[in-house]
């Protein structure tokens, strides 16, 4: 007597499925060097930057208690330096590393979530709902962002806050364009015409079928976003337009400028957080490039 198997539930059998895809995924880019040497620097900055309180201790930003005095070259006491308080290089630039990595995080979800959101929309419903609304994102596409952060964050309160939404508000078009273009390509598949007749409505139709197919795109574009995230939020602290209460990359570039340390010599001042700057930066876009070779292969086979 032969007893037959029970057929495994469909959420396990969806679960396998993912997990499938993400070991495939993770076998292709583990083909690409460059994308593996971005990973692993942005995996030891990201570890560095949560354990900056066990390393340096918590209180960086107190003037009154500086350890040193201001304007201390490097030395073994201090690997680099010291500020115009007196206070360590490492410490603050370890800080630094927490807002900047989560300011350029979140101003490039927001970012990515409102491009999706008017792309999807626009591409699915069509007709003068998505003229009106590609005009608006070419309006916006055609302006400088970088101005319009500076004009959203002069009239903000100064907070970490207001830079992401600065940030966030004033770069989503681009990913707005690519997720539309992508949408039209989607729901002229013919399973969307059968979803449509088997009376999938219009939320079914963009959030089963057409999100789940954006989605690599938009995984690409967020890497790829944050980058030039990080690289705004220094711009706008370096203009101080950042929170003066924390400690940020851009924020220590301001602040050397204003001692007067290119004048001055003072390079140690300078020079850590503009490389740390540009190390995150050339880290996501290598990221974001391989992930893009990865989920579009015809990408990587024309380079």
């Amino acid at each position: 007597m032969t007893t037959e198997s029970a057929p495994a539930p469909p959420g396990s059998l969806a679960w396998q499925r993912r997990r499938t895809s993400a070991a495939r995924f993770w076998r292709q880019y583990r083909s690409h060097r460059a994308g593996l040497y971005g990973l692993a620097a942005l995996v030891l900055i990201a570890a560095t930057a949560l354990a900056a309180p066990l390393l340096v201790g918590g209180d960086v930003q107190d003037v009154t208690g500086a350890p040193g005095r201001p304007l201390e070259s490097p030395s073994s006491r201090f690997p680099l330096g010291t500020d115009q308080y007196g206070r360590p290089l490492l410490g603050l630039l370890l800080h630094g590393a927490r807002i900047s990595l989560a300011v350029g995080l979140m101003a490039a979800v927001l970012s990515v979530a409102i491009g999706t959101l008017v792309g999807i929309l626009a591409g699915h419903f069509g007709g003068w709902f998505s003229t009106v609304v590609m005009r608006v994102t070419d309006w916006f596409l055609v302006m400088p962002a970088l101005v319009l952060a500076i004009v959203l964050a002069t009239v903000l309160s100064q907070s970490v806050w207001t830079v992401v939404l600065a940030i966030g508000v004033t770069s989503w078009p681009t990913t707005a364009r690519l997720v539309r273009a992508q949408t039209l390509a989607v729901e002229s598949r013919p399973y969307i015409e059968r979803a449509q007749a088997l009376g999938g409505g219009h939320a079914h139709i963009m959030a089963r079928h057409v999100l789940p197919n954006v989605m690599p795109l938009v995984l690409a574009q967020t890497t790829l976003l944050i980058s030039a995230a990080i690289l705004t939020e220094a711009t706008l602290a370096f203009l101080g337009l950042g929170d003066p209460n924390v400690v940020s990359w851009g924020g220590m570039l301001q602040e050397a400028r204003e001692t007067g340390a290119v004048s001055s010599g003072h390079w140690w001042y300078l020079a850590p957080p503009g490389l740390a700057i540009a190390v995150v930066a050339l880290a996501f876009t290598l990221c974001g490039r391989a992930v893009e070779s990865v989920l579009n292969p015809k990408l990587g086979t024309s380079r």
